[in-house]
């Protein structure tokens, strides 16, 4: 028997057994967004170079990797209230620590710190939304979710503004965000969910069965990371102020909010392959662009804007397009390993365009995330010759995906492609 389509009443339900949840994310999200704004422009003030810059930042993203292993087996040990409350307290302390030792080697310990914190909290955050939702409500809870996460990460880039970085002010006012975000939790009365222990995969069979969902979510970890790691720092070298710095990183999230949706629902009707290429090659124009319209701010956040909504929406096409290869009950599994490749990406880039940066000048910026969105849509374009369409398959629902941990297991490709070639025999 089939489900119906929409149902309501089970919408309601998820979203009031979450409510608390996507509250305290939200707060959590207005902390995070502040906190690598602050420290990329901290850090520059300080005089370090875009390369040490790099680094630290990438070490989020190093422990980041670690807690989305780690925090699963603590979750099942202790419940996601307590593990959320104790990684939360954890990072409040953490940012404080940044104000008081500006040091290198603290603030890569402290990152890594953070990293590991913020990955716990995702887990928490997903892990119970997806219990919460059933199969007809998830791709709506998720995708509020995401809005949350978008809009409170949008905000943080705009909290800068309301003191001097080289203070302590936004610091405190990072920590306190992060530190009230538990509190929805810890007074709400909704039903906590239940954990089931995922089991551990290897990239490399996910990289057999689709070879392009991988490298576009590496590629795709990179960029991000990059940006948001040393977008505050290219934005100080071309000579904006504190308050253009909020507003060049607020336009890039400005742009994937409008456009996050509509490049869905075009990844649902065409081949997805297509889709990432086109998408891919007009982000490595945007990206470019970026270069040369720096005459004014609206120019500049105008062409950010447009290279965010054309960028950040191609992790979830890359998403959906791994799932469009799998069964139901792989697509859960699949996600931990692209979540994986994206961490890996997100750990090299900051440090590899840091670099770049430091010897090429400021327009290398640009020009580095363009030529990798022109890798990815030259890759999507030989992949497209070396498989057939999936335009006889049913497409799986895309759905805004974040960089978050899940589970783990995989099966082999070739077991999937013996079963649709036995139901074509048997049509035939």
């Amino acid at each position: 028997m089939t489900s119906a389509p929409d149902n309501p009443a089970s919408l309601v339900f998820a979203l009031r057994s979450t409510w608390a949840l996507l509250l305290g994310f939200g707060i959590l999200m207005l902390g995070d967004g502040l906190q690598s704004t602050l420290l990329a422009v901290r850090a520059d003030q300080e005089g370090f170079t875009a390369t040490t810059t790099g680094l630290i930042m990438s070490s989020f993203y190093a422990g980041f990797l670690s807690g989305s292993v780690l925090t699963p087996k603590i979750m099942a040990r202790v419940g996601h209230i307590r593990v959320f409350a104790a990684l939360a307290a954890l990072a409040s302390a953490s940012i404080l620590i940044h104000a008081v030792f500006v040091s290198i080697s603290v603030w890569i310990v402290l990152r890594l710190i953070s990293g590991f914190c913020f990955a716990g909290l995702y887990v928490v955050a997903e892990s119970w939304l997806n219990d919460s939702s059933t199969n007809e409500t998830r791709g709506k809870v998720l995708s509020l979710y995401m809005l949350v996460t978008y809009i409170s990460v949008g905000i943080g880039q705009l909290l800068l503004n309301l003191a001097d970085p080289g203070d302590y002010l936004l610091f405190i006012l990072t920590s306190v965000l992060i530190s009230i975000a538990v509190v929805p939790l810890l007074l709400s009365a909704t039903a906590l969910p239940r954990y089931e222990e995922s089991v551990d995969i290897k990239i490399r069979e996910l990289a057999a069965i689709c070879p392009l969902g991988i490298a576009g979510i590496f590629i795709e970890g990179m960029v991000t990371a990059t940006f948001f790691a040393l977008g505050p720092v290219y934005g100080q070298r071309i000579g904006l102020d504190i308050e253009g710095i909020s507003w060049f990183m607020a336009a890039a999230i400005a742009g994937t909010l409008v456009l996050q949706w509509p490049i869905g629902a075009l990844s649902d009707r065409f081949d997805r392959r297509m889709i990432l290429a086109i998408l891919s090659f007009l982000a490595m124009v945007a990206a470019f662009s970026c270069v040369y319209f720096t005459w004014s701010s609206l120019t500049l956040f105008v062409s950010v804007g447009i290279f965010g909504g054309l960028a950040f929406p191609l992790y979830s096409v890359c998403v959906a397009y791994t799932n469009d290869h799998l069964k139901p009950n792989q697509m859960v599994a699949a996600s931990g390993v692209l979540v994986l490749a994206g961490g890996m990406g997100a750990v090299i880039g900051p440090v590899a365009v840091a670099s770049i940066l430091d010897f090429f000048g400021n327009d290398s910026f640009f020009w580095s995330m363009g030529i990798a969105y022109l890798l990815i849509g030259l890759f999507a374009l030989y992949r497209m010759t070396r498989r057939a369409s999936l335009a006889s398959m049913k497409h799986s629902t895309l759905t805004p995906t974040a960089m978050h941990p899940s589970s783990a297991v995989i099966e082999s490709i070739q077991q999937h492609a013996k079963e649709e070639a036995l139901s074509h025999e048997q049509r035939s």
